[in-house]
């Protein structure tokens, strides 16, 4: 299956970098290089800054209806196109074909959401307290041209949470996509452009992160940043945006937690848990990691949990039936060699796997731990990888306080039968985002986002597009 090299998308055309600099692209499954992608310098971001102003000024004067119009487009083109882009992504990052073909598809939906939104985008009239010949406005404005960094586990999905709720409100924006993911990314912005986005509305680099995050924030073009990544990378960026006075959105690391009551339906906590816990091999920042089960069921929820890991097939995502693909990079693969290992010397078990798979590719296996002390590494930074940690609880409030305990809050899930409960679970546990009873199901029109060391602003549901939107006050003395 062809892959192709992937170049910037700088003022309307795909381009080379100006000074001809590529890095090496490689297939998760086997390690081997199957692409290169474009480096871009600083004549590349002056070249796409300069672009994205003027598209800006084109865009952001365009009537919203036609705005979605054009949206619209690119949207029914990743439907059509969804099969091939799923091949490209799961060549590049891992993840089974079905995964990434439905991550093309999603993204659709998400287009289609924020295009209609965009069209009821409401200032308001204010009746003057003082005079009614006064008439008072509240406008709401695009911001102006936005820098976007954006993450490899989901290079589509990342992606177009930003772009969409961007253009939607008028905004023009450059993405800074990751170097190890970059087809699907590119696949998403030509939609794009091949769906009539005026030239310069839309950029796309790769290269350096530092380089680009260093030179992008402080440029008086860019207007607001954000970013979808690590809690310290982010936490960087967020202090250099301040300095500059610019708007940021910041969705960062998780470490959700998983309570299971002692009421809770085991079958389908472990139905559901588990498949958010080995979907796109652990790399989802909304993953569950810390379970937190009730002593009384503990045991019986472990030996399913383990059977429903035992059960999945690992191999590469274009197989045919595969479950779980490989982790992303070798990185991913010494981390979960070190926290297994940790975990081990502190007292815990391996109740499933704990092991690589082979020698070629960035297999894992899926591994389950159990009686994981609180000291653990694993019960402390986020893993992100095919790791469920098990511990017991005895009171509700001790499992909400232990899930409480770490700076994250970008996740958390729950199982119970009880409304009592699941009342307490709602005001209680500190995230962004609760799912109880069921699986992760984020929506473009419900906020995606987190609180604490989890970030802040929201990728979805009219808040999203609230934070791209400057609101001002205009009074005119009618004389």
């Amino acid at each position: 299956m062809s892959y192709p090299d992937t170049q910037l998308y700088i003022d309307g055309q795909w381009q080379d970098a100006a000074d001809g600099r590529t890095l090496a692209v490689h297939n998760p499954a086997t390690g081997v290089e199957i692409g290169r992608v474009a480096h871009a310098g600083i004549a590349d971001l002056d070249r796409a800054l300069a672009a994205a102003q003027k598209g800006f000024e084109i865009w952001r004067d365009m009537p919203p209806i036609e705005r979605a119009k054009t949206m619209r487009r690119a949207a029914a083109l990743m439907r059509e196109r969804a099969a091939e882009i799923g091949a490209l992504l799961t060549q590049e990052q891992g993840k089974p074909l079905a995964e990434a073909q439905g991550e093309a598809v999603a993204s659709a939906e998400i287009i289609e959401w924020f295009a209609d939104e965009g069209q009821r985008v409401y200032g308001r009239l204010v009746p003057s307290r003082h005079n009614l010949a006064h008439r008072q406005m509240v406008l709401k404005d695009p911001v102006g041209v936005v820098a976007a960094f954006t993450p490899w586990n989901f290079p589509i999905n990342q992606v177009v949470r930003k772009m969409s709720a961007a253009l939607a409100t008028g905004c023009a924006m450059i993405v800074k996509a990751p170097e190890e993911t970059p087809a699907a990314p590119a696949a998403l912005i030509r939609a794009f452009a091949d769906a009539g986005v005026p030239a310069g509305v839309l950029g796309l680099v790769y290269g350096s992160p530092a380089e680009i995050s260093n030179y992008l924030i402080p440029h008086p073009i860019v207007r607001k940043i954000t970013f979808t990544g690590s809690t310290p990378v982010g936490k960087q960026l967020a202090a250099l945006a301040g300095q500059h006075m610019k708007r940021v959105t910041m969705e960062l690391g998780g470490h959700a937690p998983v309570i299971v009551c002692e009421d809770a339906d085991i079958a389908l906590a472990v139905k559901a848990a588990g498949a958010a816990k080995f979907r796109n091999a652990g790399q989802v920042c909304i993953s569950p990691t810390r379970f937190l089960v009730h002593e009384s069921v503990k045991a019986e929820f472990a030996q399913a949990l383990v059977k429903h890991a035992a059960s999945l097939k690992v191999g590469d995502g274009l197989t045919q039936g595969v479950q779980m693909g490989p982790l992303a990079n070798p990185r991913r693969l010494a981390a979960m060699a070190e926290f297994t290992q940790d975990a081990i010397e502190r007292g815990a078990q391996v109740a499933h796997g704990g092991e690589r798979i082979g020698n070629a590719g960035n297999f894992w296996q899926p591994t389950v731990l159990t009686d994981v002390p609180l000291d653990a590494m694993v019960f402390n930074d986020e893993p992100f990888g095919p790791m469920a940690a098990i511990r017991g609880f005895n009171t509700l409030d001790k499992a909400i306080a232990e899930a409480n305990r770490l700076p994250f809050g970008l996740a958390g899930y729950a199982f119970t039968r009880s409304l009592k409960n699941a009342d307490l679970l709602a005001r209680r546990v500190e995230v962004g985002m609760l799912w109880v009873n069921m699986p992760a199901m984020p929506s473009a029109e419900m906020p995606f986002g987190g609180i604490k060391d989890s970030g802040y602003g929201s990728e979805g549901g009219p808040e999203a597009m609230e934070a791209y939107l400057n609101t001002r006050a205009v009074t005119i003395a009618n004389v």
